[in-house]
């Protein structure tokens, strides 16, 4: 865990992306590996097309869900590798809806809500399906809100869904802070005016041009003794 500013004690509203950072999505990628030939490098493809083509349907001004988005882009990676998928596989929004929280997700969410943190979550996938994701993994009643991109159908890290979620809020910029994973989420947050704190899942950095993160943590409650406020 490392600080990149040594920020100032942070009370407010804080977002959260839910797959990957607070979702372990180890299931879905061994999933999508087994459809995909047993190639675990192809499940990595599969997720970097995945996000392209949602940035597509945003620049484009289509919209499809998420998951939608998944299952045409499965195929899309069978074509290329020359895949033949199962006849009847199990939906990857069954298996998403399915993901475990790691480890540190719930006991680091509990003490940012024990610090009066308000505690929303922010994400690509459906509002439907977030609403199962978190149930499953047992987190539900520590948000406020589920936001789900799906209301405004643009797909982050579009700087409006940020804005329209600080909007949602009532909150000004000020009080607001993005908790991610990924680069490119923290670096449209922050561009977007919000603080961030980027989360080092394994296999994730920030990206190197993008404004720099308030906060780099190795997790969830490395976050929260980060923002403890003192007294």
């Amino acid at each position: 865990m490392s600080n990149i500013s040594s920020p100032k004690p942070y009370s407010g509203t804080l977002f959260f992306d839910v797959n990957e950072t607070l979702l372990s999505t180890t299931e879905l990628n061994h999933a999508v590996a087994q459809r995909l030939g047993n190639r675990p490098e192809r499940a990595e493809a599969w997720f970097t097309s995945l996000l392209h083509h949602s940035l597509v349907e945003s620049v484009t001004g289509s919209w499809h869900s998420f998951g939608d988005i998944a299952e045409a882009v499965l195929k899309m990676t069978a074509a290329r590798y020359g895949v033949t998928l199962p006849a009847h596989p199990t939906p990857l929004a069954d298996i998403i809806a399915a993901m475990p929280a790691h480890p540190d997700v719930a006991a680091g969410l509990t003490a940012l809500k024990q610090q009066s943190f308000t505690l929303v979550a922010l994400t690509n996938s459906s509002a439907a399906l977030a609403e199962k994701q978190l149930s499953s993994a047992g987190l539900g009643p520590l948000f406020t809100r589920i936001l789900s991109v799906e209301e405004v159908q643009i797909y982050k890290p579009d700087l409006r869904v940020y804005q329209w979620a600080m909007e949602e809020m009532g909150k000004p910029v000020s009080e607001c802070m993005m908790v991610a994973a990924h680069g490119w989420d923290v670096g449209g947050a922050k561009r977007a005016g919000m603080k961030t704190a980027f989360v080092s899942r394994h296999g994730q950095v920030p990206y190197p041009l993008a404004p720099a993160p308030d906060l780099i943590v190795s997790d969830i409650q490395a976050l929260a003794a980060q923002l403890k406020l003192p007294g």
